[in-house]
This record gives structure tokens, C-alpha cells and sequence, in this order.
């Protein structure tokens, strides 16, 4: 009896040792490799931005969301026709949502025909499709444009500038407030520099198709060709965005260019002359261009790692990001990047997909320069009453022993 007692402990212990061992070997086969390595490249020393002659400026990436240059990008400033960036945002969205659509006609208000400053030229009571006034918006920055295009879409210009700050506040543009649609200036119309790259990001990517509007350089309506004013158009890359001036807010100039995969925003408020603007945003694009680099590092619902998952239907979770990550930084490190992952020690089913399950932070020089939330990429239900006895043994094991 105590001969078949040693020999039964024995045998228990060998099989703790090997549990251990299977658990220790197949959770570090779970981790798949990262993107990243070390590498000898040197890095292009990156010097100060050029100096700029505005009241405020922002240069960012567009995909990543970089900052790469600032100077008073939080002060409140009167947009002038920069608000007209948002006014398409909206129409943009009413495209979208199949609210309106580019053929159909408008008829064009008494109040729209009137509207001073910058005009399509169009005239109260004639049918003016869609499209056309956009281009009016776009190309001509005609105040009488915008104005048509929010009646139509809200039943009048005041419930379309509702929905303006509605969208606003959703962007968490926290310096913004609109009063009109066209920009022409009110004690109560601002926003600044940062708001307006954050509104300009969001029409980039949330409307690629749209944002090719942008880029035209000439629009001719009733007999009167206008250009577009923004002179940096077809320049190294630039396809938009908007200018802006009035006597109170100065010249103003938001401006997209795309160079080598790298997408730049620029925004400059307040310059003293569109010479200054244009050549202000120049040099802010050529700074961005010059020096950074933007890759893409992780890509969207693809797995980073495999999580063990206790009690689940199946043994592990693929783990991932559930949008594309960027990175913007200097020349030269993209290879420096490191990756530092961390998810929860035990994860037990079931579990959603998108569930929150760790973080993923990457650093450059030993400076945490992005971090995301890593996310279940497929759900895992509670497995059988086996599986989840079977799997609770283990635990408890593998707490016991390390």
C-alpha cells in the first residue's frame, strides 16, 4: 500500500512538471513578431521651424495626426472664408447620408442672392444644381454659394449653422463657434489654427472623394470664370484646401499637399498679405516634407499576438489594433522605433470582439511616442463545462508552481 502511495505521488509530480512545462512552452509560442529592428541608419538631425509672419500656424500629418509645427495654435481667431471648410463638411455629410444628392436643383433665395462679399453670381429664383454650388463654395468662395447650399440643406441658414457647431463640438473643436456659413465677420464667429487642421483631417479622410472638389483651379458660372485663390495649387504636391481674408482676420490659408506617402496640413492665420501666406505655407510644407517621414506600422484587424484564453471554446484570441496606426517622426528612425506590448496576464472567455484586452506602446529614444489600445480581433465564447474545469486546474497549477 505505501509502495503503490509513493508511486502514485510521484506520477502526480511528474505531471505537474510537465503541465508546467506545456503551459510555459506554449504560451511563449502565442507572440508573433513585431515590425520592428534594430538598425545602424543615422537619423537627419531635424532643426526648429522656419520662422512664420502670422498670428497662429499648425503644420500636422494627416494620418498619423502629428503635430510637426505650432505657434499660438489655441488663441481664437476670426476664420473668415476658412469657415466654408466646414460648410462642405456638412454638405460632404449630407451627401453621404443621401439626404441630397450633386444633380438636383435648389432654388435660389432672395436672402442667398443678397449675401455680400465674394459671390458665384447667381440670381434669386433660378434653379442652380448641387454641384454647381459647391464649385461656387469651393472655387469662387462665393458667399451666395454657401448660403444656397445651407438653406437647402437645413430649410434655413440658421439651422444649418446648428449643425455646424453640432459637428464641431463632436470634433472636439474646443476654440470654434459659428455664426454664419460663409465667414463674414461677426463678434461671435471664431475658431483657431488647431481646430481648423483637426476639421480639415477629418474632411481628408472621412470624404477622399469629396476633397478632390479641392483641387480645381477655375470654375465658370453665368458666363464669369473666377479662379481659386489659393496660388499654391498643383505646387509640390498641394491639392487644398482654402483661403480666407477679411480686413479683421487678415489673410489666412488652410493647404493639404501629399508627397512619398506622407500627407501634410498646413494652417496659417492672420498673415498680412496673401504673399505672405503663400510663401509662409511653403515653407512650413517644405520643413514637414524635408525632415519627417510617415509609415504605417500596424495595420488594422491584422494580429499583433494570440492571447491564451482560459475556459474559452477555442485556446487563444487574436489580438490587434482595431484602426490603422501611423507614425510621423524624423528621417532616418523609423527602424529605431520599439514596441513594448502589454496584455492582460489572464484573460478568461468569454470575450467580445473589440473587447479592450492590453496596450501596445511604441518608443523612440526611450520616450513613449504612441500608445493604442489593443482589442480582441475575433470574439471568444465560454467553452464546455470540461473545458472550463480542465482549464481551471491548469490555473491553478500553473499558480502554484510559476
Amino acid at each position: 500500500m505505501k509502495k503503490l502511495f509513493l508511486r502514485n505521488a510521484r506520477l502526480l509530480v511528474l505531471a505537474v512538471v510537465l503541465l508546467h512545462q506545456w503551459t510555459a512552452s506554449s504560451a511563449a509560442a502565442l507572440e508573433l513578431p513585431t515590425l520592428t529592428q534594430k538598425s545602424n541608419a543615422k537619423a537627419i538631425l531635424t532643426p526648429t521651424p522656419p520662422s512664420i509672419d502670422a498670428t497662429s500656424y499648425i503644420l500636422i500629418e494627416a494620418n498619423s495626426g502629428k503635430v510637426l509645427a505650432e505657434n499660438e495654435s489655441d488663441i481664437r481667431l476670426p476664420p473668415a472664408s476658412l469657415t466654408k471648410i466646414m460648410t462642405i463638411y456638412m454638405i460632404s455629410e449630407a451627401l453621404k447620408n443621401e439626404s441630397i444628392n450633386l444633380n438636383e436643383k435648389t432654388k435660389i433665395s432672395t436672402k442667398a442672392w443678397r449675401t455680400e462679399g465674394s459671390r458665384m453670381f447667381i440670381e434669386a429664383d433660378e434653379e442652380v444644381e448641387v454641384y454647381d454650388l459647391i464649385q461656387g463654395v469651393v472655387v469662387q468662395s462665393g458667399n451666395d454659394a454657401s448660403v444656397a447650399l445651407a438653406e437647402h440643406v437645413a430649410g434655413t441658414e440658421d439651422a444649418f449653422v446648428d449643425l455646424m457647431n453640432q459637428q464641431a463640438e463632436i470634433f472636439n473643436m474646443k476654440d470654434t463657434h459659428f455664426t454664419n456659413s460663409t465667414g463674414l465677420p461677426d463678434p461671435d464667429l471664431y475658431t483657431s489654427a488647431r481646430d481648423l487642421a483637426i476639421l480639415s483631417r477629418a474632411l481628408i479622410l472621412n470624404h477622399p472623394e469629396d476633397y478632390q472638389w479641392h483641387k480645381e483651379k477655375w470654375f465658370a458660372y453665368n458666363g464669369i470664370r473666377q479662379p481659386n485663390r489659393n496660388r499654391l495649387l498643383g505646387y509640390d504636391g498641394v491639392d487644398g484646401i482654402k483661403t480666407g481674408h477679411t480686413e479683421e482676420a487678415g489673410f489666412g490659408l488652410v493647404t493639404s499637399a501629399e508627397k512619398e506617402g506622407m500627407r501634410l496640413i498646413a494652417v496659417v492665420m492672420g498673415s498680412p498679405s496673401d504673399d505672405a501666406r503663400t510663401e509662409d505655407t511653403r515653407r512650413l510644407l517644405a520643413y514637414g516634407f524635408r525632415f519627417f517621414e510617415t509609415e504605417k506600422y500596424y495595420q488594422a484587424q491584422q494580429p499583433i499576438v494570440l492571447q491564451r484564453t482560459w475556459q474559452g471554446q477555442q485556446k487563444t484570441v487574436p489580438v490587434g489594433l482595431s484602426e490603422d496606426l501611423y507614425l510621423t517622426i524624423p528621417k532616418g528612425q523609423y527602424k529605431e522605433v520599439k514596441a513594448t506590448i502589454k496584455v492582460s496576464e489572464t484573460v478568461y472567455a468569454p470575450i467580445d470582439k473589440n473587447e479592450v484586452v492590453g496596450i501596445v506602446n511604441l518608443s523612440l529614444n526611450d520616450e513613449i511616442i504612441s500608445s493604442q489600445p489593443l482589442v480582441a480581433l475575433a470574439s471568444n465564447k465560454k467553452g464546455s463545462l470540461w473545458t472550463q474545469v480542465s482549464d481551471s486546474t491548469k490555473l491553478r497549477f500553473k499558480k502554484w508552481f510559476g
